[in-house]
C-alpha cells in the first residue's frame, strides 16, 4: 500500500477521464453489463434501500413521541435512532422496513394487543378481529 501525505494527495492529478465518464450513456452501461454477463440482472440486485428513521417519521406525518409510542419503544431510543447516535440493530432495521413498506398494516398490528396465553401457555387463536391487509397483491391476515 502506497502512503502519501495530504499535500501529495491534494496536488496529485486525477487518473479519471471525466470527459469519458460524462459522455457515457445508459446504452453504454447496458453494453458493458452484457459484456460482463450481467445483462439479465436487475441493476439493484443486492441493494437494500432503507428509509432513514427521520424520513419515515416525516413521511408518516408523526412527531417523535407519536412514532415512539406507535412502535412501543422509549422516546429516547427513537431519538437516538433518528439522530444517528447508535447503530440500528438488525431487528430494528427489519421493523422500520416493515413499517415503511405498509405503514397502515404495521402500525395497526403494533397497536393491537396480543391475546392472553391459554391455560397451557399457548396463545389463543386469533379472533374475528384479526388485522388484514395486503402485501404486494397478496391478501394478509395478522
Amino acid at each position: 500500500m502506497a502512503r502519501m501525505t495530504l499535500d501529495e494527495l491534494r496536488t496529485r492529478t486525477s487518473t479519471v477521464d471525466r470527459a469519458k465518464v460524462d459522455a457515457t450513456t445508459e446504452a453504454d452501461i447496458e453494453a458493458h453489463r452484457a459484456a460482463d454477463g450481467n445483462a439479465d440482472l436487475d441493476g439493484t440486485v443486492g441493494a437494500r434501500v432503507v428509509e432513514s428513521p427521520r424520513a419515515l417519521r416525516v413521511r408518516l406525518g408523526m412527531t417523535q413521541p407519536e412514532m415512539a409510542a406507535a412502535l412501543g419503544i422509549p422516546l429516547g431510543t427513537w431519538r437516538n435512532w433518528e439522530q444517528g447516535r447508535v447503530s440500528l440493530e438488525p431487528a430494528a432495521v427489519a421493523l422500520l422496513r416493515i413499517v415503511s413498506f405498509n405503514s397502515d398494516l404495521a402500525l395497526t398490528a403494533l397497536a393491537t394487543q396480543a391475546p392472553e396465553p391459554g391455560p397451557s401457555g399457548a396463545k389463543a387463536p386469533p379472533t374475528d378481529a384479526a388485522i388484514s391487509g395486503t402485501i404486494g397483491r397478496q391478501p394478509v391476515t395478522v
